[in-house]
Parts: C-alpha cells; sequence; structure tokens
C-alpha cells in the first residue's frame, strides 16, 4: 500500500479533484471504488467547511444552547422549575474542538489510507490545458472536477475593513463570550447563531435587509421572528447597511430604516450576510470557465463546466449550498466524467433544513414559487397547537403549510416550522419524489404523538376542519 500523502512519482490520473472537502471526498472515492486513479487536491485545512467551521461546530453549539433553554422552559409544565447556565465558556468550546478534530480525522484523514488508488496532494491548483498545476509541479488527466466550496463574503460597508468583525468561523473560536451582539443577515446562519449566543447569555440583536429566513413562507419567517423576540432577541427588518466603526462600546452600525438613520452599538458585529465560491487562484477565465455573477461556476444538468474536461460540484457551483448536496452532485460529477454524463442533477425535492427553535424545514415550491411556475395553486396550514404531539410537549410554536395543485391536488411542497420539524421533512421528499397527491398523504397512516403526524393533519386541511377531528381520525 502506497503511503495515503505522498503521491507517486507518475503525473498522470485518470480523474483530478481539486478540493478536500466533502464533495472533493464524495468526488474522490466515487471514481476511486471503480478503481481509476485520482489525484485529490488539497489546499488549506483538510475536510472543507462543514466539519471544521460549519455544520459540525455551529450544530454543537446549538445543541449545548437548547440544553441551556430545555431547563429554563421546563417551567412550562406544572411542578417543575429549572435552571441552567454556562459555567465555563472555553471548556465549552474546547469540547466543540475536541469533536470537529475527531470527526476531522475519523471521517476525511483516516479514510484516505483505505482507498490505495487516491494520491492526496497540497497545494493551491491553477488549471492547465490537459490537468493543473499545484506548486512548481503539473498533474496530468483527461477529467478535472472543481470542489473548492466558498468562503465567507464580508459585505460591502463603509468602515467595515477598519472593523473588528466576526464572521461564522471566528464567532465559534471566542475565547469569551460577548456582552452583546449585532448579526447582521437573517438568513440561516444569522438565526441559528443568533438564538445560540442568546440562549448562552449574549444580549442579541438581529439586523437585515429583508425578513428572518427569506426562503421561508412568510407565514413561517414571522411566526420565527415573534418566537425570537419572546427570546429577547432584537430583529430589525427592512434596512440599509450605511456604515459600521469602532465605539466604546465595541462596534456600533449605522443603518437606514425609510431614509431616517439610526446608530446601533454592541460589544461584537457578527457578519452573515453570505458565502462566496472559492475560484480566485484556479485560472478559470484563463481556462475558458464560464462564472455566474455571484461568482459561482456555471454547470449543466450533468456537472459539465464550459470546458469539456472539467465539472464542478458543491458550493463552489453558487447553488445548493448543502454539504449533502454538494456530496451527491460530486458523486453524479465523478460518475460522468468516467462513464459518459449519464447522471442527471436533480433538486426539485431537495430538502432543507435550519437548526432553529423551532426548526425549519423545507422541500420542493413554495406557494410564490409555485405561483410563479403557473401552477392553480391551494395551500393549508396546519398550526402546531392542533398537533397532538405539541400539546403533550406543551410546546405549540410552529405550523406546517403545503402547497398542492388544485387542478390536479398533487403536491408541490412543504414547509415546517416545529421544535422537531427537521425530522419530519423528509417524509415531503418521499411524497414529491413518488408524485403523491394531498388526499393520498391524508389518508397515510402516521404514528399517533408524532410531530410528522402534523403532515396528516395539513393534508386533511384541504377538505376538512381539523379542528373537529378526534385523536387519530381520518
Amino acid at each position: 500500500m502506497s503511503n495515503c500523502c505522498t503521491p507517486r512519482d507518475e503525473a498522470s490520473y485518470d480523474l483530478i479533484v481539486i478540493g478536500a472537502g466533502s464533495a472533493g471526498f464524495s468526488a474522490a472515492i466515487t471514481a476511486a471504488e471503480q478503481g481509476v486513479r485520482v489525484a485529490l487536491i488539497g489546499y488549506g485545512t483538510i475536510g472543507g467547511t462543514c466539519v471544521n467551521v460549519g455544520c459540525v461546530p455551529s450544530k454543537t453549539m446549538i445543541r449545548a444552547a437548547e440544553a441551556l433553554h430545555g431547563a429554563r422552559a421546563a417551567s412550562r409544565f406544572q411542578g417543575i422549575t429549572g435552571e441552567a447556565h454556562i459555567s465555563d465558556w472555553r471548556a465549552l468550546i474546547a469540547d466543540k474542538d475536541e469533536l470537529v478534530t475527531t470527526l476531522r480525522n475519523k471521517k476525511y484523514i483516516d479514510l484516505l489510507s483505505a482507498y490505495e488508488t487516491i494520491d492526496y496532494i497540497e497545494g493551491a491548483a491553477r488549471i492547465t490545458e490537459y490537468g493543473v498545476i499545484v506548486g512548481d509541479r503539473s498533474i496530468y488527466a483527461e477529467k478535472t472536477i472543481i470542489a473548492t466550496g466558498s468562503s465567507v463574503s464580508v459585505p460591502q460597508i463603509p468602515g467595515i475593513e477598519e472593523t473588528l468583525y466576526l464572521t461564522s468561523t471566528t464567532a465559534l473560536e471566542l475565547e469569551q463570550l460577548p456582552k452583546s451582539l449585532m448579526v447582521a443577515g437573517g438568513g440561516y446562519i444569522g438565526c441559528e447563531l443568533a438564538q445560540m449566543f442568546a440562549r448562552a447569555g449574549t444580549k442579541v440583536s438581529i439586523v437585515t435587509r429583508s425578513r428572518l429566513i427569506p426562503e421561508a413562507e412568510p407565514e413561517i419567517s414571522e411566526a420565527l421572528t415573534e418566537y425570537f423576540k419572546a427570546e429577547g432577541i432584537v430583529v430589525r427588518r427592512g434596512l440599509k447597511y450605511v456604515r459600521t466603526e469602532k465605539s466604546v462600546e465595541g462596534v456600533s452600525l449605522t443603518i437606514s430604516v425609510d431614509g431616517q438613520e439610526q446608530t446601533l452599538n454592541a460589544e461584537r458585529l457578527l457578519l452573515t450576510t453570505g458565502r462566496n465560491a472559492n475560484i480566485g487562484s484556479l485560472g478559470l477565465e484563463e481556462a475558458g470557465i464560464e462564472t455566474l455573477p455571484n461568482g459561482g461556476i456555471v454547470v449543466d444538468d450533468r456537472m459539465r463546466t464550459s470546458k469539456p474536461s472539467v465539472y464542478a460540484a458543491g458550493d463552489v457551483t453558487g447553488r445548493d449550498q448543502f454539504v449533502y448536496m454538494a456530496a451527491y452532485g460530486a458523486k453524479l460529477a465523478a460518475k460522468n466524467a468516467l462513464n459518459g454524463n449519464s447522471h442527471v442533477y436533480e433538486n426539485a425535492a431537495m430538502p432543507w433544513v435550519v437548526f432553529t427553535d423551532p426548526q425549519v424545514a423545507g422541500a420542493g415550491l413554495s406557494e410564490r414559487q409555485a405561483k410563479e411556475a403557473g401552477f392553480n395553486v391551494k395551500t393549508s396550514i396546519a398550526p402546531l397547537d392542533q398537533v397532538p404531539r405539541a400539546l403533550a410537549a406543551r410546546d405549540t410554536r410552529g405550523l406546517i403549510k403545503l402547497v398542492a395543485d388544485a387542478d390536479t391536488d398533487c403536491l408541490l411542497g412543504a414547509q415546517i416550522l416545529a421544535p422537531e420539524g427537521a425530522d419530519s421533512i423528509q417524509t415531503i421528499v418521499l411524497a414529491l419524489r413518488h408524485n403523491m397527491t394531498a388526499t393520498e398523504l391524508g389518508e397515510m397512516i402516521f404514528p399517533y404523538l408524532t410531530t410528522v403526524e402534523g403532515l396528516k393533519l395539513a393534508a386533511q386541511g384541504f377538505g376538512k376542519d381539523v379542528t373537529k377531528l378526534s385523536c387519530c381520525a381520518g
């Protein structure tokens, strides 16, 4: 067996994969399983965004904050009083870091030795006519896959470069919990981290140009906003960022609302206003590879770029920026690169989740998207106070919204706002994949006292008043 991190002397491979995150490993392993020689090129910390600075560290911190909140919210049950607090913030951060290191080793570094035909090469890559250059070394292959991911986007706010701001990466590395925090951006990252810090004891405000989770249905966005406010999080929407600068308290942010300027202050400022594709050093323009206005690499439904021998997958494409979609797209790219482009990328039933509390989850078309697509739309909303699971848990925060074609009754999409919503959305994914109707969903048997049972109630809500149904009826 060859050393996993020492390339062979030969510079010719069957496939080159640029990027050693989730997408890169997915592509490389898929190719290796077909017995071909792969050059996997990594630059920076192996493992990419998800395990190092994204999903893994953020979700473990969110779970820790949920534990705090759960104890404090225990009084919703009569006769129970609870309290919890952080006794050692640095210990909590160290515990998170240990998990990240463990998973980076287990799911990335240690895997390399299991695949003899993968050579791992460290360095910045640049695409050439026949392959890539890494440092002073040329590597050749007939096909190349770009999977370099994305990084934090810094908004062009006057004064931002002179301001000591946080990103979603550095916020999770703080050695001391800030007393106050302004979160610029109301997308899924901003909402998740805002609530986490608020539950940890920081005074938090969200300042955003749009509404919270703009991809979500308006009813869900509004409800989540009210739940945030109930937890003491200040939410300011519909504004423009004017300038930022250092202040006595730490940082000030001047905003404009309806033409009127206001200056807000906090100890720290967290930027969560988007991400940019990592394409800087790849030489895409010289290689004739087209990019989108947002910097993402243009790909077709077979993951091919405008250069026939080069494919791209994951966040670097500027779309569907979820780790599971990155791995899925990269697997298709590898199969197409090696086997004749027969696999089509399909995201019509793609699930997405926001790990706030309540969680937000969706799949398929929203009501607005369905109308824009030309459907005659009908909707049904089931508030969680109609779901027995929520009543038993004494937590009725949330709702379920279904979207269907009024002409055919075919389900088009759904969104869920519920404490356990993330684990319920896959039912809708399956329903969409199999072209189920709302009637068929409403006639399915669901286990009682589960959140997913709310989907049955919402489906029945198209034709019935669910408030007049008995338990398990219908």
